[in-house]
């Protein structure tokens, strides 16, 4: 599969003495002791979500139903966030 990019809003916040960073397009959250710990242990915890959704060739289809439009062929822009 060819490499896609894939736009993803992120929010933390703290939960108890824990940073909590949710991407909530994807559901999928991780948590650190600071903001700066938080973010890349989101990253390291979507990146399995993803190859798990495209190995089961599930991924156009989750994206598309969380809001995502295809950009390309090479990527996905997340959702407009609504306030």
């Amino acid at each position: 599969m060819n490499p896609m990019t894939i736009e993803c809003p992120v929010q933390i916040g703290k939960e108890g003495d824990q940073f909590v960073a949710h991407a909530m397009s994807l559901h999928v959250m991780s948590c650190g002791g600071t903001p700066e710990e938080a973010r890349p242990a989101l990253d390291e915890a979507v990146g399995p979500v993803l190859e798990d959704l495209c190995q089961a060739g599930l991924l156009q289809e989750t994206l598309r139903e969380g809001g995502y439009e295809e950009q390309d062929g090479m990527g996905a822009r997340a959702p407009a966030l609504g306030f």
